[in-house]
Formats: C-alpha cells, sequence, structure tokens
C-alpha cells in the first residue's frame, strides 16, 4: 500500500533546507572551498592572455608560466579537499535523516503501520534518505556555487568584451528555456521511480516474510512475477527520468557549442577589423570553455533537485503518518510495586473507520492479583481487550482504567513498562537467545535471567544450543521450535517484573508436560501479580480466578467456571468440547 499525504505539505526546498540546517557551517565551508577552486579556474584565462601579450612582445614568459602553474595546484587541491568536505556534509544530512526517519517509524501507532507497507516503508529510510546525498552536494551546493562562479564568469566576460558576452547570453538563455520545460517531466518520473521501488520493497518483504509457505502453495513463479513486475516498473519510469535529464543536458552541451562557434565567428570578425586583438578572443574562448563546468553544475542541480524532490516528499510522507508521543524510557516496576486493577466501561471500538466494531460496549473490571480468563468463539474481541489495554489503539467511545487511572492520562513509557505483554504469535527477533529475553529488560541481572530461564523450562534448551544464551536463533527465531519461541516470549515478558502480565494463548504450541509445568508457573506469578489471559484450552481456563466469556464484541457472562457452566449456554457449550476457538484478531 502506497502511502498518500492528506495534505499539502511544505516545498520540497523547504524539507531539503531542514535537513541541512544542522549542518549549515560545515556545508558553507565546502561551498567556499567550491568557489575558491572556480576563482583559480577564472583567473587562467586572464594568465592566458598575458602569455599570448608576451609572446607576441618578445616578453619572458617565466612568470606567466609558474603563475599558470601554481593556479592549477591550487585548483587542484582546493578542489579535492571541497569536494571531500561537501561530501562529508551530504554524509551526515543522509544520517540524520536515516536517524529521524527511523526514530519515527518505531514511534509509528499500530493502526498506521496496519494500514502501510513494511517494505514500502523500508524503501524509504533506504533508497530514498540516499537521494538525500546526491541532492545536497549536487542540487543544493551546486547550484549555489556553480550558479555564482557562473556568474563570475559572465562577468569576467564582460570585461573582456561586452559584444562577445551578448552572443554567448543569447545562445544560453534559449537552452535555458527547453530545460526549464524538460525540469517537471524528470521530477514526476523520479517520483514514479521511487515509488515503484517502495512496491518491490512491500512485495519484496511480504514473501520472504512467508517464504515457507510460498514455497509450500508453489507460488514461487506467481510471486517472482510480481517482484519483477515491481522492478520493471521501476526501471521504466527511471529511464524516462534518465531521458528527460540526459536532454537536459545534452541541450545545455549544445548551447555550449553554438556559442563557441558563434563566439568565434563573431569574434574573428572583430579581430579582422581591429576591434579586438587575438589575445582577447582567446581569453573570451578560454571563459566559454569555462563556462561548461558552472554551467553542468546548474543543469545538475535542477535535475538532482527534481530527482530528491520526490524523494523528499516520500520521506515527509512518512513523518506524516500518526505516530506517538516521544519520550524517555520509563523505569520498571520495582519487586513491592503490587498488581495493577484493570476496568473497561463500555468500550466501543474497530480497527478503522471502514471496518465493523469489534467491540459493542464492552464492560468488565479485573481487580489487583489473580488471573482472569477470556473465552470466546473467534471474532469474539478477546485479543482486542490486551491491544487496547497496551494502547496500540485507542477505544472510538468509553473508558479503560489501569488502577482507577485512564489509560489516556497516563504516559506511554510509564504505562507499558507496567505490562507484560505475550503476544498470540510470540516473535522471536533475529539475534542471541540472550538479547530476546533482555529485549524488555536490559539492565537484568544474571540471577534473574537464570530463575526465569527455569521458571520457564528453558534450561533443557540452554544446555543444548551451542553457545548457550549466545546462540543466534536465525530470522524470527526459525532455529526454535514453537513452543520455543513461545517459552522465550514467556520469560521475556516475566524478566520485566511486570504488575500486570498479558498472556494471549500463550500456552497453545507447548507440549502437556511444559503446558502444564508453565500453567503452574503462571498461577504462582498471579499471587503477586493480576495475569490476564486468553485462552483457549479447558485446562487453562479451569485455574482461573475468574473468567470473562465474550462473544461478538461483548461481554456476556463472568463468573468461576463452576458458575458458567450451569449459567451461560455457550460457555457449557465451549467446556463441553474442549474446544475454545482461536482467532488472529479475536
Amino acid at each position: 500500500m502506497t502511502l498518500t499525504a492528506s495534505e499539502p505539505g511544505p516545498p520540497p526546498w523547504r524539507l531539503l533546507l531542514g535537513y541541512v540546517r544542522p549542518h549549515r557551517w560545515t556545508l558553507l565551508g565546502g561551498a567556499v572551498l567550491s568557489l575558491l577552486t572556480g576563482a583559480t579556474g577564472l583567473l587562467l584565462p586572464l594568465v592566458a592572455r598575458g602569455l599570448i601579450d608576451d609572446l607576441s612582445h618578445d616578453r619572458a614568459i617565466a612568470g606567466a608560466l609558474l603563475a599558470m602553474t601554481a593556479l592549477v595546484v591550487v585548483n587542484a587541491v582546493v578542489g579535492a579537499l571541497g569536494a571531500y568536505v561537501l561530501r562529508r556534509t551530504a554524509e551526515s544530512v543522509v544520517l540524520g535523516a536515516r536517524r529521524a526517519l527511523s526514530s519515527y517509524l518505531l514511534r509509528l501507532r499500530i493502526a498506521a503501520v496496519d494500514r502501510t507497507e513494511p517494505g514500502d516503508l523500508m524503501a524509504r529510510i533506504t533508497s530514498d534518505t540516499t537521494l538525500l546525498r546526491t541532492v545536497t552536494t549536487e542540487s543544493l551546493v551546486g547550484f549555489a556555487t556553480g550558479g555564482l562562479t557562473l556568474a563570475a564568469t559572465v562577468v569576467m566576460m564582460g570585461l573582456v568584451d561586452a559584444v562577445l558576452l551578448g552572443v554567448t547570453v543569447l545562445v544560453i538563455a534559449g537552452a535555458g528555456v527547453v530545460i526549464g520545460l524538460i525540469a517537471p517531466r524528470i521530477n514526476r518520473a523520479s517520483k514514479r521511480a521511487q515509488q515503484a521501488v517502495g512496491v518491490m520493497g512491500a512485495a519484496l518483504e511480504r514473501v520472504l516474510g512467508a517464504l515457507r509457505t510460498v514455497k509450500a502453495s508453489g507460488a514461487e513463479r506467481r510471486e517472482e512475477r510480481a517482484l519483477h513486475e515491481a522492478a520493471e516498473e521501476s526501471w521504466r519510469q527511471s529511464l524516462r527520468a534518465a531521458k528527460w535529464s540526459a536532454a537536459a543536458g545534452n541541450t545545455a552541451g549544445l548551447a555550449l557549442q553554438v556559442a563557441f562557434i558563434t563566439v568565434l565567428a563573431v569574434g574573428g570578425a572583430r579581430v579582422a577589423t581591429g576591434a579586438i586583438d587575438i589575445g582577447t578572443l582567446v581569453a573570451f574562448l578560454l571563459y566559454v570553455f569555462f563556462l561548461i563546468s558552472p554551467l553542468q553544475q546548474v543543469i545538475g542541480a535542477v535535475t538532482q533537485y527534481q530527482t530528491g524532490a520526490a524523494a523528499l516528499v516520500r520521506i515527509q510522507e512518512a513523518l506524516r503518518l500518526p505516530a506517538e508521543p516521544p519520550g524517555r524510557a520509563a523505569p520498571l516496576p520495582s519487586p513491592g510495586a503490587g498488581p495493577a486493577a484493570v476496568a473497561f466501561r463500555d468500550v466501543r471500538f474497530r480497527y478503522a473507520g471502514d471496518l465493523p466494531y469489534v467491540h459493542h460496549g464492552v464492560t468488565f473490571s479485573v481487580p489487583a492479583r489473580g488471573m482472569t480468563a477470556f473465552v470466546g468463539p473467534s471474532g469474539a474481541g478477546k485479543t482486542t481487550v490486551f491491544s487496547l489495554i497496551e494502547r496500540f489503539y485507542d477505544p472510538e467511545s468509553g473508558e479503560i482504567t489501569l488502577d482507577g487511572r485512564n489509560l489516556a492520562d497516563w504516559e506511554l513509557p510509564l504505562l507499558r513498562a507496567a505490562i507484560g505483554y505475550v503476544e498470540q504469535d510470540a516473535p522471536v527477533l533475529s539475534g542471541s537467545l540472550r538479547d530476546n529475553l533482555l529485549l524488555g529488560n536490559p539492565d537484568a541481572d544474571e540471577d534473574a535471567i537464570a530463575r526465569v530461564v527455569r521458571t520457564t523450562r528453558l534450561d533443557g534448551l540452554v544446555a543444548r544450543l551451542p553457545d548457550g544464551l549466545g546462540t543466534l536463533v536465525g530470522h524470527r527465531g526459525t532455529k526454535l521450535s514453537g513452543g520455543e519461541r513461545q517459552r522465550v516470549a514467556i520469560a521475556r515478558a516475566l524478566l520485566r517484573r511486570p504488575r500486570l502480565l498479558l498472556l494471549d494463548e500463550a500456552t497453545s504450541q507447548l507440549d502437556a508436560v511444559n503446558e502444564a509445568a508453565l500453567r503452574d508457573t503462571v498461577a504462582d506469578v498471579a499471587r503477586a501479580t493480576t495475569v490476564l489471559v486468553v485462552a483457549h484450552r479447558l485446562s487453562t481456563v479451569t485455574m482461573a480466578d475468574r473468567i470473562v466469556v465474550m462473544d461478538a464484541g461483548r461481554v456476556r457472562a463472568v463468573g468461576t467456571h463452576r458458575e458458567l457452566v450451569g449459567a451461560d449456554p455457550l460457555y457449557a457449550e465451549l467446556a463441553a468440547t474442549q474446544f475454545l476457538a482461536a482467532g488472529s484478531r479475536s
């Protein structure tokens, strides 16, 4: 899904200045060095004219030759230094943009992530930000230094001969009109090319995220075609941009050639009539040659700006997605913080305005301490309860409180620091087993790690692994079984010392022995904290202190297993079949 801006943002040049502003002094230094490079070049035709005059009048030319040599050496050294400073500044601009964008993307609201493709977001932080490197040096600095050098060259040409300058300006002005017509086409093609890169990234992320399923379904060829189509679309649009860029560059080159021929013809006639001497004509022709570099800089700046403007707009689109407010990391609860109480009062919620409601006035309360199980058929709204408690989403109406305080009044870091959450699919990140355990509590000591490893029965796994806790678990934990990933997720949550523990079908992939052991562990945890469980096994439900039965987005009954078997027909049916259906967004 491609992001679109909901309202017009600031122009791209203003966005570019915003990224460049922190580096303005080094950028200015690089620009000054570039101008010095141009200035030394501007002096060469004047020295050449003096050299020709010396030869014409049989004067010594050693001084002129030394001066030209010195100018050439200074030009090379200063030019190299200026190029390095500008490239370093451009890389710093890219670094700043990537830092800002990555920090912002990590704060995106889950609802915003639901509406976008991760691959497209990755393209914005990689390929789009990379274009800032070129647009900073070639567009911003190139236009400034090239424009100033071009202006200085024109002034020097005017001092040498105003008539020849008029001829040159007329030819180049005609080329400028043509380039002005071409520039918007470069912008449109560049934006479409970058959008196609985002589509390709989204398609690739989609395939790699479910590669086993794709292979098992024999769908490699179909997915390959989708990837190739996105790559070809990017290629087509990039070629279109390259075509117009080449047209702009060749127009400028043609204009300079025409200017050279015209100056040579008009200047030759002026030499013949005695209006100017041969040295003046040679100096002016050298300035025409010297025009090539700054003119290419200016034209390159215009064309690169069109490409960079498309990237800047895409970056800005990502930065305008709804995000959570920035905040400092909150300390985890102290061991004596005590459990938390949770209450829902007439909560209504849907995932998007064009989707049906998931919650239709959900109301229940969970006292501090003990285990509460949520049961019901698929689509009842059980998992959504946990997403609302974590404030991944906010309810459309109603109130959710933690310790009697509305969740909207909590600072998000403080709220989430009090909660341990084990998701339905128990994600494990690439990296080591230790990295995964410490994800929610990086300051945990070895004793705490060893304790949760024993509690979740991971000690046998750690003993078998070649590097113990330092063993890499693979992309998304592919080196672990489903049950092992669940135990890692539970251990990770317990290591946070949560006041409220949310377990969404957290033991569904465990064998009977490990499931029983972890069930006992959860029961022990529930004596000191509040545990909410989305359960689909009768053995888990029967040990809960209270059970909330949900159906079609409503709470239909609350009680113990014994009470509900006789009081609620739906619960009695679920208990009789020992099957409590699961759902991905239940």
